[in-house]
């Protein structure tokens, strides 16, 4: 791939991103059809992390950061920097000091494919960071990568400008094209599960509020003494 680092990229709108934002990971995923997790290694550096932005993305290759200083300077106020490698590597690649200049341009967080460090500076700041390792080994700056070009991180495809959430549950890609879409199904979600919760807070059993009593007599389940 060129080393290439684009200036200017689509972004969905920011009402569009607002709306987003209200739902959980899991909402999401299951509004837009059950699509676009990334891997389950991804995982939050603290208890709590969330973030729901336009990616920014970053391509890197092992053992070298120079892209994410690269990305510092091209990220818009709240944009989700999405780190890609290429090669498998888990080396610390960002740390406190980063997090630092990304919070003060405005990003919203961070996902990465490959290592972060000072775990406990980062989780005192507040910075969501969601990574697949924590790695105390450091980076060189040797190598040139790619800012804004399609990546693979942690097996989904992310485009710059997909929107991209993460909570406790994982990282869910929204493609740019299908954010308006994924708002409008999620927040219907979010209105029947409303209901149905309110069923269950009741005493009601979930076999009778999904109506699952005839599917179980059609596929042999029986009742005995």
């Amino acid at each position: 791939m060129s080393s290439i680092a684009v200036r200017h990229i689509q972004r969905p709108e920011a009402g569009v991103v607002a709306a987003l934002s209200r739902f959980g990971v899991a909402t999401l995923h299951e509004a837009q059809g059950r699509s676009g997790l990334m891997d389950t290694d991804i995982r939050p550096i603290y208890t709590g992390a969330s973030l729901c932005g336009p990616a920014l993305t970053v391509l890197t290759h092992p053992g070298d950061n120079w892209m994410l200083h690269v990305a510092a300077e091209l990220l818009q106020p709240g944009d989700v920097l999405v780190i890609a490698c290429s090669a498998p590597n888990g080396d610390g690649m960002f740390g406190e000091l980063l997090a630092t200049s990304y919070r003060a341009r405005g990003a919203k967080g961070l996902v990465s494919d490959t290592g972060v460090r000072d775990v406990k500076e980062i989780s005192a700041m507040g910075f969501p960071v969601f990574s697949r390792h924590i790695s105390a080994k450091g980076t060189v700056k040797a190598t040139v990568g790619a800012v804004n070009v399609p990546v693979v991180c942690a097996g989904m495809l992310v485009n710059p400008g997909d929107v991209v959430a993460a909570d406790d549950d994982g990282v869910v890609v929204i493609p740019r094209g299908k954010a308006a879409e994924v708002a409008k199904a999620a927040q219907a979600r979010e209105d029947k599960e409303a209901a149905t919760r309110k069923r269950l807070a009741a005493g009601e059993l979930g076999l009778d509020v999904y109506g699952m009593r005839e599917a179980l007599a059609k596929a042999g389940l029986k009742y005995v003494e």
